[in-house]
This record gives C-alpha cells, structure tokens and sequence, in this order.
C-alpha cells in the first residue's frame, strides 16, 4: 500500500517576530515496515539556518532558525510511503502466539540482558507522564496477573479503555494531568496513550509514546475533503519474544496498513511535531491541515 501524506502547520504572530529557532519532527520512519520513498520540506519564508539529524529516540529532526524579522511562519511536508501489509499481518501472528508472562518479564528485567537494555529506559516516568497513583495502578491490575501472556493482558487493558473512556475534543491539552483523565474517562488519543503508557510502566513494563497518522474514511456517501485528517497518537510494549507491540487505545486495534509511524519517545515533548522558541510579543495562532491518501493497494 502507498500513501501520499501532506502535513501544513501555520503560525500568524500578532507582531513581528524578530528571532526564532525550531525543531521539526514530521519526517516519518524507514524501517522494515514502512519504506520512505519521498519526503519533501517547505519553509516559507526560508529559514536562515536548517540542518537534519537523528536524535536519541532515532527519529528524524530538522533544525532551522530564522534571523529575519518575520509576522507568519508556514511549514509544508510531502511524503511518500510504502506498507508492508503482508510483513504486518506476519507480525501480529507472531505477536499473537507470544507466551512470555508478566511475571517472566519482571524477573527478566532483573537480570543483565543487552538486548533489553534500550527498552528499560522506557520504564521510567517524565514530567508529562508520572507513575500511577493507586486507583490507576488497580484499574489495570485487573486485566493482569504473574502467569497470564502479557499480549493477552495488554490487549484486555486496550479493549478496557476503548469501552470505559470517551473520546472528546477540546476537554484537554498536552499538560492534561493523567489523573484528570483517568477521574474523567475522557480525553483524546493522546491522552489515552499517556494514560496506558503511565499504567504500565508503573507496572514494570517497558512502554513508549508512538505518534503518527491513521488513514480515515468519509461517512458512508460523503467525499473526504482534503486535509481533514489529523495526528494520531499510541502506545508500544515491549514483549522480549516478539519486540516491540503497539496498541491503538483510541480505535481498539493493534496497528496494521492503516497507520503510519512518525516517531517514538518517552512521552509527546520528545516528539512533538514542531516545538521552538521565539522573540516576539503579542498573540499567535495557529493553523494546522493533514491529508492522508492511499494512492496504490495491492
């Protein structure tokens, strides 16, 4: 499956900004899943510095800065990207078979394993996700006990906050506390992914913060109108035996063709798709539009 993916975010500052420096994250995963066949960035007006690198989290950043007094900032990303839907249902076979439990896995990250030491840095809280409190650390205690296959767990745990929580626009931002969300049952799918990513680790299970996009249909006789779409938002476990799993709170799914990876990190700061800093003053506002189209399915 191929998909064309178009990106615009726009910023209109109430003065003029004299000085600024950001980091883009919109540039998504090569890997053995999805193939990068293009990839374009747009700057208008063009930036006085701009450089590429790879961070930590081996995901993609482009620095620029801009020396030039300036009132409006527009960024536009291409991107062409192949799926392996057939590697992809291979996976969640694989996945499906997983026997390692929960109570092995504790007793693995005990114990000095090379392979598993990246995935320990994904057990420890960040500022935007803190560990559980204790009616959290309950309410996902109950899909997991020391003997039951940690898929099988996780995707219980999945399932329950598609069932229990609402999906609501506007009631939260980033800075959402994770308590809130849990005392609301509601939010967006970023929130259920830091809520599920703050259980887990809690509970000693390494899990990482998955942003990217998701291919949506139009209502049934309706056209889809051009970007419309949005950034999406998950969560990745990681199970020894199979690698690392990622789960879609918000749609109920482990991840298949539709889904397209931008990065990972410990939480969304380590991802956000553009953050900076700026010397200006008065308001600004901010315009973002996504489109994803399949353009080719086998």
């Amino acid at each position: 499956m191929i998909y064309e993916i178009y990106h615009e975010t726009s910023f209109e500052y109430g003065s003029l900004t004299t000085f600024s420096h950001n980091i883009i994250r919109l540039k998504p995963k090569n890997n053995a899943i999805q193939k990068l066949l293009e990839y374009k960035l747009e700057i208008v007006p063009y930036p006085s510095e701009m450089n590429e690198f790879v961070d930590f989290f081996e995901n993609t950043n482009n620095f620029i800065s801009f020396k030039k007094p300036h009132r409006n900032l527009i960024l536009k990303t291409f991107s062409k990207i192949e799926i392996d839907n057939k590697k992809i249902n291979q996976n969640i076979n694989e996945y499906k078979k997983s026997t390692i439990s929960y109570q092995q896995l504790a007793k693995r990250l005990e114990m000095l394993n090379v392979e598993d030491n990246y995935a320990k840095l994904y057990l420890f809280h960040t500022e935007l996700i803190p560990m559980a409190n204790q009616n959290i650390i309950e309410y996902a205690q109950e899909s997991f006990w020391p003997d039951r296959p940690l898929f099988e767990a996780i995707y219980e745990f999945m399932e329950r906050i598609f069932e229990d929580f609402d999906f609501e626009s506007g009631f939260s931002d980033v800075t959402t506390s994770i308590d809130i969300i849990f005392k609301e049952k509601k939010g967006v799918c970023q929130d259920f992914a830091q809520f599920a990513i703050s259980a887990l680790r809690t509970l000693g299970i390494p899990t990482r913060y998955v942003s990217g996009y998701i291919r949506t249909l139009p209502a049934e006789g309706s056209e889809k109108l051009f970007g419309t779409d949005a950034s999406h938002a998950w969560f990745s476990v990681y199970i020894p035996d199979v690698g690392w799993v990622d789960f879609d709170p918000t749609n109920n799914k482990i991840p298949n063709e539709e889904y397209i990876v931008l990065g990972y990190g410990r939480d969304y700061h380590d991802i956000a798709p553009l953050k900076g800093v700026i010397q200006s003053s008065g308001f600004s506002k901010l315009g973002v539009r996504v489109d994803v189209k399949l353009i080719e399915e086998n």
